[in-house]
């Protein structure tokens, strides 16, 4: 009949469970308050029933009513309402009170409508006293799957919504895992990983997995394949697994140069991870104390082992030393920069992916001030900002162990910020390191910007240092000290060849047009200059020279010059390495909209390029911004050179008159290298045609077009 079986009865605050049979034998006279007492005990069911829920979760309106008790000829109170609220009334209005305030303001949830319930099961603010309390009862919704008591509906709804990507589907406090049906298989680079309905959702799913960062896990397989060609077998960590996806490509096509270790410390998704590599053929190691699992399969494919750890990250990298350390937690990583660079070996990699771009990227300034100790502002080039507030982070951290880095790639994306760097063990590196971390002088009036100079003496005017002349010729202060920041280089260009070599030969076609924009972003050259096949051996060996560590590979593709001559190759490619080292790209970059001529259509972004190589700067494009220029000239070249290749934009209602394209202008007669550009005046025999003044044209109008 949807009534409960059993009710308890509170006497000197001990729960007392009385059967059914004992509650029928009670007086006739008390049967009318009987429903009252039962309704508001049975609130409470204990937890030794789990079948058993509350009376404000029903599957149809005729249960609820049924709870009622509807007779016409009777005064009948409401089941969910106080009678301090709900007075007892007849049938009919009972039955559209139930209808209208409980029925349908309910909750839905797997055929079971969770109501309203005005009951004093939730415990009230003391705000108010005496009988107010009683009638300023608030009203509320029972949890089917928990004992939770939630007010709004809105928040009810989320609530539910959080156990369903949780797995608890089952009443009364039960964790289980979602069914095999509400999985879903999802497939990349050849690897399947079981997720959630909701994997796309931080913090409230045991999966998360995030499709739109495909081409960052690219770029750390790269990293890791060009690391596991140098030194065999290498142990890799993946701090942060969710659902192995990292882990598993590693694995899968690295196969035994490679020793993966993937960790989480949710015990859902260390469950998640361990069927996804039974699900990719490969055997799980759960601790090294325990044995291996195996699964069937084909031999070769077992061979294959993945140790999956439960831990905190930090407790994990304290414990055992690695080759790869990639970190990704939802937010900064600065919490496990230490934990990461105690442990890792000499020559290893640390690559991070930081998804905190609120504080990143200036919008939440003092977020960055608190996480990275940087005091950063919006500029236009924000991106690469972002990547070296990074880069200082991991370079302090790293110092306090006493190693240096070398920054191998810095990539600011939509969504995140990845940063790989190369550790290196000792003092000296650590000092050459922490040198390189600077403050940056920026003018918020022309956004020119400058490292600060080294040394301690304090300087009077710091504005001197700027290559603008702003501080003069405005009020007030106009520049900001920003920092510190990492003032080296961002990229290593051989590291990035052979990153995208394995790009090439293991298929991954999205990481492969990002990889040849950073090389020629490090090289500063623009990309008809790139060349995929002819420096790709040389350079593959000039990383060798200094840092890397590689005798077998080197001595195989000097095998027919000889021993003698393999060790001059080696010096001349190390000397080669130092010269490419000193003529670092420049930092920064300038954005080609922020400073356009107000009235001048610009030229096109890859002319303009060809414009600033012409005058003699190094100039390239940048991926952190698309119309982002990054170049060796001045502020004030970069707009010289921009206004002398604009063209006047006509307002008028006029057609517009024959002006000479920059295409058909000699560049190396008007562009003298390294001197500034000056616009000489000239007078227009078309003034009057256009409406336009001579004195304006003598001003922005370049001499060469003057012939029209």
């Amino acid at each position: 009949d949807g009534l409960v079986v059993s009710e308890r009865v509170k006497s000197n605050d001990i729960d007392v469970k009385i059967p059914e049979s004992e509650l029928e034998a009670e007086e006739k006279g008390a049967e009318e308050e009987r429903p009252r007492e039962s309704d508001s005990s049975i609130l409470d069911v204990s937890s030794d029933y789990p079948r058993d829920k509350h009376i404000s979760i029903q599957r149809h309106l005729a249960d609820l009513e049924k709870l009622a008790d509807l007779r016409e000829d009777e005064r009948k109170p409401c089941p969910l309402c106080p009678e301090e609220k709900f007075k007892a009334c007849y049938s009919h209005k009972l039955h559209r009170h139930v209808q209208n305030l409980h029925w349908k303001v309910s909750v839905e949830f797997e055929g079971y409508r969770m109501c309203i319930c005005h009951l004093s099961c939730r415990p009230v603010k003391p705000n108010l006293v005496g009988d107010q309390t009683l009638s300023k009862m608030g009203a509320h919704y029972h949890c089917i799957i928990c004992s939770a008591t939630i007010v709004r509906r809105t928040d009810m709804i989320g609530h539910v919504n959080r156990h369903v990507n949780k797995g608890e589907t089952e009443s009364r406090f039960i964790t289980v895992r979602a069914p095999k049906s509400s999985y879903k298989v999802v497939k990349e680079s050849a690897t399947d990983v079981q997720v959630l309905p909701n994997h796309s959702t931080p913090q409230k799913t045991d999966s998360y997995f995030n499709p739109k960062m495909k081409l960052n896990r690219q770029l750390i397989f790269c990293a890791l394949a060009v690391l596991a060609g140098e030194r065999k077998p290498i142990e890799c960590l993946d701090a942060f697994g969710a659902t192995g996806i990292m882990g598993l490509q590693w694995a899968k096509h690295l196969r035994s140069s490679v020793k993966v270790t993937i960790n989480d410390c949710n015990e859902n998704s260390v469950t998640m991870i361990k069927e996804n590599c039974h699900l990719n053929k490969m055997k799980v190691k759960l601790n090294i104390r325990e044995e291996d699992d195996e699964i069937v399969g084909n031999g070769e494919e077992n061979s294959d082992t993945i140790e999956v750890t439960k831990m905190d990250a930090n407790v994990v990298m304290h414990l055992r030393s690695f080759d790869f350390i990639h970190l990704d937690p939802f937010g900064t990583s600065v919490n496990y920069l230490d934990s990461a660079f105690r442990n890792v070996r000499n020559l290893g990699i640390v690559s991070l992916t930081s998804t905190d771009i609120s504080s990143l990227y200036a919008k939440a300034q003092h977020v960055a001030l608190r996480h990275y100790g940087c005091n950063i502002v919006r500029t236009e080039y924000y991106k690469e900002l972002a990547a070296r507030t990074v880069i200082a982070a991991v370079t302090r951290a790293a110092a306090r162990c006493n190693k240096g880095i070398e920054v191998l790639l810095a990539v600011a994306l939509e969504h995140s910020v990845l940063v790989v760097v190369r550790v290196l063990r000792g003092p000296t590196p650590a000092d050459d390191s922490a040198k390189k971390v600077r403050y940056l002088i920026h003018c918020q009036w022309c956004e020119e910007r400058v490292f600060q100079k080294e040394g301690n003496m304090v300087e009077e005017n710091p504005y001197q240092q700027l290559p603008c002349d702003c501080h003069g010729s405005m009020p007030g202060k106009t520049a900001v000290l920003l920092g510190p920041l990492w003032s080296g280089a961002l990229f290593n260009t051989g590291f990035l060849r052979r990153m995208l070599l394995e790009a090439v030969q293991y298929g991954l076609d999205e990481a492969q047009p990002l990889l040849k924009t950073l090389v020629c972003e490090a090289e500063c050259t623009t990309l008809k200059h790139f060349s995929t096949h002819s420096p790709g051996d040389e350079n593959k060996q000039e990383e060798c020279g200094v840092y890397i560590r590689t005798p077998n590979t080197s001595a195989e593709s000097c095998l027919v010059h000889g021993k003698r001559k393999s060790q001059e190759v080696l010096r001349g490619t190390a000397k080669r390495q130092r010269a490419e080292h000193s003529a670092e790209h420049p930092p920064f970059y300038y954005n080609i909209h922020r400073h356009s001529i107000k009235g001048m259509n610009m030229p096109k972004l890859n002319k303009f390029l060809n414009y600033l190589s012409e005058a003699g700067y190094r100039v390239s494009r940048t991926h952190f911004d698309p119309m982002g220029v990054r170049t060796s000239a001045p502020l004030a070249q970069f707009k010289a050179v921009l206004m002398k290749y604009s063209a006047p934009t006509y307002v008028g209602t006029q057609a517009e008159g024959p002006v000479h394209l920059p295409g058909e202008i000699q560049v190396g007669e008007e562009v003298p290298a390294a001197a500034a550009i000056k616009v000489e005046e000239a007078e227009l025999s078309d003034d009057d045609k256009f409406g336009v003044t001579a004195a304006m044209f003598t001003q922005s109008y370049p001499t060469h077009c003057a012939a029209d």
